[in-house]
């Protein structure tokens, strides 16, 4: 796939002139840094997506195996995978589908507590997780696209924006 033309304007600053334009200069500001925001993750969301695919597997399922791998026992319930990837129990239960049905983790009851299912990441899930994650850092972590300065006030405004979001 082709990039796509460079455009000779920046769109977004056409959008918050229009925005000004047409009486809502209080709110120019906002919807600039909202829609650079959804645009920028489009960009980087996109950057990730194309290392992924050559381990044969998506973002969200990526960040379940590296959860599995950063776990101490390589094994977590259900239930906290969904609350600490802040996702709902069914994309818990479609991942975990999927990563099983490739080998790469499994289902295991919970040793002491019968109503609880643990997912195991396998050695295949490891080796692709440690595989997945060498390549993203080569392309895409070490060189995101802004200085280590931006990077730096970036990450400061988005926990910023998380906080007060009630993220965490």
């Amino acid at each position: 796939m082709s990039a796509p033309d460079r455009l000779h304007l920046d769109p977004i600053a056409e959008a918050r002139r229009q925005w000004a334009d047409h009486g809502w200069e209080e709110a120019a500001d906002g919807m600039a840094a909202v829609t650079s925001l959804m645009r920028a993750q489009q960009i980087a969301l996109g950057r990730v997506e194309a290392v992924l695919r050559r381990h044969g597997v998506t973002f969200a399922r990526y960040e379940l195996l590296m959860l599995l791998y950063f776990s101490r026992a390589g094994a977590l319930p259900m239930a906290k995978i969904g609350e600490r990837l802040q996702v709902h129990p069914t994309s818990v239960t479609n991942a975990v589908d999927r990563l099983e049905s490739a080998g790469l983790v499994r289902r295991a009851g919970h040793p002491t507590d019968r109503r609880t299912t643990l997912v195991e990441l396998l050695d295949p899930g490891r080796e692709l997780a440690l595989a997945a994650t060498k390549d993203l850092n080569a392309e895409v972590f070490k060189d995101p696209g802004v200085s280590p300065a931006g990077v730096t006030a970036l990450v400061d405004i988005l926990t910023e924006m998380r906080q007060g979001a009630g993220d965490f």
